[in-house]
């Protein structure tokens, strides 16, 4: 057992990956996945597709075949050396064998599950002891899954940031697939935004918003541009502080290096969240990140969803509906989420919403880098120009005004 520890993962993932992934056949075409014909990048489309699979967006003339060797790790470190590696049995003790009130979240993988585990070890803790931690378990049928399962240690187990997931450590026993996470407190920024009672403070709001543009400037900023490929509200995972921590790594991509200016590939990611021209030519380079990132911005603003076919036809796209209105000071502010009720900076707005609207810039080099948009976001979490404020100060000049001008009378 202890020489199969010690082996690294490398070597555990080469031995699985030569009889899964290799002799399988190559992925079909999804039923919902554009057309090969489709070179058109609208509203229509986005609706057409909202209940396609998260990840499976062909690009055209790629026909469903994948350009990527992802099937293994790219890392040519040894910094996975450090992640822990687990039974199955140690994890299904550490969950309380899966037991399904301990379900943190469910994806296309499979599910997340709660667990305790001592501290720096492997060994299995009582509930309420010992570090908490999330536990990713794969369907062991899910051949696209096994790629980002492999790619997510690839990544993970070398980029180290505050604003990132901390990733743990892995299990690997036969056709068992997991990955073990720090476990996030708060959950994802997508429940708090459209599934919680109670509206998200403003602050917290920027305050998740500067995290997460911290996390995608680390990662597009590095020796080696990593791009993260899959922005949206619900990798974007908060602790109790409302740090947010961008999650789930498994469509990341190495950045084009040198002279390149982008990356070819199989197109993957969320309807919704993907710039258009990546939807269009599978040219993949950071500008595609910004553009997640202004959309997600929208998202924060308006407290509504990326699509939404229970929108009235004109308001199911979020983009087509709310960028128009971005740069407008006066219909700005009837779109901003009204769960906020007024608790919200005149200041801080306007400019998340042009920052949002550049972002979203049909033209992927008119986009700021997102180094550039952190550093536009960072003041505004110091504003304290709310709305409600300048609301009573408006209404208590116009009941002034009368009164001044009958007493000059």
């Amino acid at each position: 057992m202890e020489e199969k520890r010690n082996c690294g993962c490398w070597g555990a993932i080469a031995q699985r990956i030569g009889g899964i992934c290799r002799s399988s056949a190559a992925p079909r075409p999804s039923p919902n996945s554009i057309p090969k014909t489709s070179l058109v990048h609208d509203a229509a489309i986005e609706a057409q597709h909202l209940n396609a699979s998260n990840h499976e967006m062909n690009a055209p003339n790629e026909a469903g075949v994948s350009v990527e060797n992802s099937d293994k790790p790219t890392s040519g470190d040894n910094s996975h050396l450090q992640l822990l590696q687990f039974t199955f049995q140690e994890l299904k003790i550490a969950t309380g064998n899966f037991r399904p009130d301990s379900i943190l979240g469910e994806g296309g993988f499979g599910y997340v599950f709660k667990g305790w585990i001592e501290e720096n070890s492997t060994t299995p803790a009582k509930p309420g002891t010992g570090v908490t931690v999330a536990v990713k378990s794969l369907k062991p049928d899910a051949l696209q899954g096994h790629r980002e399962w492999v790619a997510e240690i690839d990544f993970l187990g070398q980029l180290h940031h505050p604003n990132l997931v901390k990733l743990l450590g892995y299990c690997i026993e036969d056709d068992q697939r997991l990955l073990v996470y720090e476990f996030m407190a708060r959950g994802s920024l997508e429940n708090h935004l459209f599934r919680r009672a109670l509206p998200l403070p403003w602050s917290n709001r920027i305050k998740i918003a500067i995290g997460a543009a911290k996390g995608l400037a680390f990662l597009h900023g590095g020796a080696k541009p990593v791009i993260y490929r899959d922005f949206k509200t619900s990798n974007i995972l908060l602790d109790l502080e409302y740090n947010a921590k961008l999650s789930d790594f498994g469509l990341a991509k190495a950045g084009p290096e040198g002279d390149k200016t982008h990356v070819s590939t199989r197109v993957l990611g969320t309807y919704g969240y993907a710039a258009p021209e990546y939807v269009m030519t599978g040219h993949l380079t950071s500008k595609n990140d910004v553009y997640s990132f202004g959309v997600v911005l929208v998202e924060i603003l308006t407290g509504r969803r990326s699509m939404d076919k229970k929108r009235p036809r004109g308001e199911q796209n979020l983009v087509a509906w709310a960028r128009p209105q971005l740069g407008d000071k006066r219909r700005l502010f009837h779109i901003i989420d009204p769960r906020l009720e007024l608790n919200y900076s005149m200041k801080g707005v306007q400019k998340v919403a042009q920052i949002a609207y550049y972002c979203l810039s049909r033209d992927p080099k008119a986009r700021p880098s997102m180094e550039e948009v952190m550093k536009d976001l960072i003041p505004l979490q110091d504003l304290n120009d709310l709305a409600y404020r300048s609301f009573r100060s408006s209404r208590s000049s116009q009941k002034a005004s009368p009164q001044r001008g009958k007493s000059r009378r």
